[in-house]
């Protein structure tokens, strides 16, 4: 079995046909899915197909683009709206100094109040890193000296040393689709680096459809294609690789249970 441990479920472009994309998924043995906030205005959306199936967890969080949106959060805010049982991590949330749809003064703040929340409830934090490698190093090897907290790198495309970083102090990695295309050999090699106990798979979608889907809209059923060049990157089966990348998935989301009947 897989998880799909980032999909924007509440997406527009799967606002027809949710449910068969869901059914979609666990026909490909997609056990298990997490649905992300990208801003508070989006929770009730996520919320309703959160609870709609058990087997879909959710998280809580501004993404860095809409942060200007939310100069007032607060992590007491963000601790609040994650004490429902189905939310199982802060974000995403983080830096993003490529698009810079949100001011990096206003970003770093906001991605500082989910730090704290994430300290106070050891819940993890999914972060959204780009062209902000070092800034974010700095901040998480900074606050983490203060106050451990477990952090996920999402959708990972940056270098090796902030990969280190967070593996350094007990984080993990997440990949997508993006092992898949043409251009990424350098994230293959950080494939082939990581930690087989540190890594977990992602669609992101329904952004960044992978080989054989590209151009298509990404579905949660195409993580089974990301597995499938994550088994074949460190010379094991896939399913080798669903079984521990679903293993740390379980293993950082602690809130999330799994259901032993399917195991």
């Amino acid at each position: 079995m897989l998880v799909d441990s980032h999909a924007n479920l509440h997406a527009e472009a799967f606002a027809e046909d949710l449910n068969s994309v869901i059914g979609n998924a666990r026909e490909a043995g997609v056990a298990y899915m997490l649905t992300i906030s990208d801003k508070l205005s989006s929770i009730d959306a996520i919320k309703a197909i959160s609870a709609e199936h058990e087997f879909i967890w959710r998280s809580v969080g501004v993404h860095p683009h809409y942060a200007a949106d939310y100069k007032d959060l607060t992590a007491a805010k963000l601790i609040e709206l994650s004490t429902d049982a189905d939310v199982v991590g802060f974000g995403e949330c983080g830096l993003d100094f490529h698009y810079e749809y949100s001011d990096r003064a206003v970003q770093i703040p906001v991605f500082e109040e989910h730090i704290t929340a994430s300290q106070e409830t050891h819940l993890p934090l999914i972060i959204h890193t780009r062209n902000a490698d070092d800034e974010t190093q700095s901040l998480l090897t900074r606050r983490f000296n203060e106050r451990e907290f477990p952090p996920l790198l999402h959708c990972y495309t940056g270098e090796k040393p902030l990969a280190e970083a967070v593996l350094d102090i007990g984080g993990y990695i997440s990949f997508s689709g993006i092992i898949t295309f043409k251009n990424a050999g350098d994230l293959r090699d950080l494939v082939k680096w990581a930690p087989m106990d540190r890594i977990i798979v992602e669609t992101d979608c329904p952004y960044l459809a992978p080989v054989p889907m590209r151009g298509r809209r990404c579905e949660p059923a195409h993580v089974a294609y990301v597995a499938e060049k994550v088994a074949e990157l460190k010379g094991v089966t896939a399913e080798k690789i669903a079984s521990v990348t679903t293993g740390n998935f379980f293993r950082l989301f602690s809130r999330a249970k799994r259901d032993e009947t399917s195991s």
